[in-house]
């Protein structure tokens, strides 16, 4: 309702008795990554709750203190091991104790006319037992108190029956209690013995997930077609759709249009300078085109003196040729190019005296790179054959004399990016030329060549552009 979620197109709370919570959130399109929008929501609505608990607990060394889960569940194994360690030690002690009395029984009823006789005769009769048969004060004891209707000889198939059950119980329980792996798997058995016989399927399944994250400010904005214009100046605006007539717009008085970047309103503009560094700002802010904008500087930091050399707006993996009147160039991502500081980061390495030149887009490495000198030498070749790096110098694109371009007689008027289906029109005063793919072959060259002239009247090249 607040239109914070452009995402979502509908939200229903089809809760009932049959189920207690059922929501409904239907995106705007298949096209949304369902996973990341449910992030959002976990992360900005009260979908997902956090509750802090401070666990203050007397831990095995009896000490109080702040303990997580996973240690408390630690130290909990280890107590519980000790107790089933104690239960078994403590059963064993029972069924060794019961096996001595059973022995010493099982020598009664072996002997047990001589018993009788001693019981008869002796005024105390354990110790004359003991002596008699070699046995302990425990086992004459319980022979002393047997009663007259265990001296059956069916007792004695009993004793040698309850000898052989406890023998076997004493060999396991010892078997467990002498290997710890044997006891951790009798661990196990009984903690799953516990959850199938107490424990019920989990309403909520416990699932690793990455941390809730929100949304950021660019990312929930629309997506938008939009235009932005800067002007000679450095006045910024933007103005929706992708069909303006940018010669139409009114300026402040001397100042004039420079450049204009098509792209989407969640998308950022990247602004390059004429001593190579680039900057970033977001799009979907900008003042409206209604006016005359806003002057870049107020949002960004480029060094004294420099002036705006051109602009990029597009996804990530967009790639484009930086280079220099110098000469030199090479193909970056536009994601090497985003900076957050205001100060922007350094992109293209641009040699004294030199200026940056208007970034061109490349579509595909098979796409030819135009360079176009101030005197009207014109050099094509493939783009690949320019190095892709993320910042830099380049190399070489079209040779100028190094003297002549010191002294700035010659350098490079312009760049431009040509795919097949496209003409290159390059304008000299009033008058201009269409070179398509085919007239392009004349000047083809290997990248640093001096390339060849065009023709009179077009060898003083004011601007150029790529025309559809």
């Amino acid at each position: 309702q607040a239109k914070k979620l452009p995402m979502v197109e509908d939200l229903r709370d089809e809760s009932d008795h049959e189920h207690p919570t059922r929501l409904v959130i239907v995106p705007r399109s298949n096209r949304v990554d369902t996973d990341a929008l449910m992030a959002h929501l976990f992360a900005t609505t009260e979908l997902e709750k956090s509750y802090r608990a401070n666990f203050n607990v007397i831990g095995l060394d009896g000490r109080p203190a702040v303990k997580d889960l996973r240690e408390m569940l630690r130290e909990w194994l280890v107590y519980r091991r000790e107790t089933v360690r104690r239960r078994l030690q403590y059963r064993l002690d029972k069924i060794l104790k019961r096996l001595h009395i059973l022995d010493g029984l099982l020598v009664a009823f072996l002997n047990i006319d001589e018993v009788i006789a001693i019981i008869r005769r002796e005024d105390e009769p354990k110790p004359v037992l003991m002596k008699r048969f070699k046995i302990s004060d425990e086992q004459a004891e319980a022979i002393l108190e047997l009663k007259l209707r265990h001296l059956a000889k069916l007792e004695e198939m009993k004793i040698r029956g309850e000898q052989a059950e406890l023998a076997e119980e004493r060999d396991a329980l010892e078997k467990i209690l002498s290997s710890e792996a044997r006891l951790t798997t009798l661990l196990k058995k009984e903690l799953k013995t516990i959850a199938d016989t107490h424990g019920d399927d989990r309403r909520s399944p416990i699932v690793k997930r990455e941390e809730s994250k929100a949304f950021s400010e660019e990312e929930l904005m629309t997506s938008e077609p939009i235009t932005v214009i800067v002007s000679e100046k450095g006045w910024v605006r933007a103005a929706k759709g992708h069909d303006i007539d940018v010669s139409g717009l009114s300026y402040k008085s001397g100042d004039n249009f420079l450049f204009a970047v098509k792209g989407k309103s969640n998308q950022p503009l990247v602004v390059l300078d004429s001593t190579g560094r680039s900057y970033s700002l977001p799009s979907h802010n900008l003042p409206s085109a209604r006016g005359h904008g806003e002057p870049l500087t107020g949002r960004i930091s480029p060094p004294s003196g420099a002036t705006f050399a051109g602009g990029m707006m597009g996804s990530d993996d967009d790639r484009y040729v930086l280079a220099s009147d110098a000469g030199y160039g090479f193909v970056v991502k536009l994601a090497d190019l985003q900076a957050n500081k205001k100060a922007g980061k350094a992109a293209l390495n641009v040699p004294d005296g030199a200026l940056a030149l208007p970034p061109a887009s490349v579509n595909d490495d098979s796409d030819l790179l135009v360079a176009i000198s101030n005197e009207g030498r014109l050099l094509a070749f493939p783009v690949s054959e320019l190095p892709a790096l993320s910042r830099g110098k380049g190399n070489k694109i079209i040779g100028i004399p190094s003297a002549r371009l010191k002294t700035r007689e010659e350098f490079v008027a312009a760049i431009a990016v040509i795919k097949p289906g496209e003409t290159l029109l390059v304008h000299s005063g009033k008058r201009h030329l269409g070179l398509k793919l085919s007239d392009l072959e004349h000047y083809r060259g290997e990248r640093g060549r001096r390339g060849n002239k065009l023709p009179r009247g077009f060898q003083k090249v004011d601007r150029v552009e790529v025309q559809a």
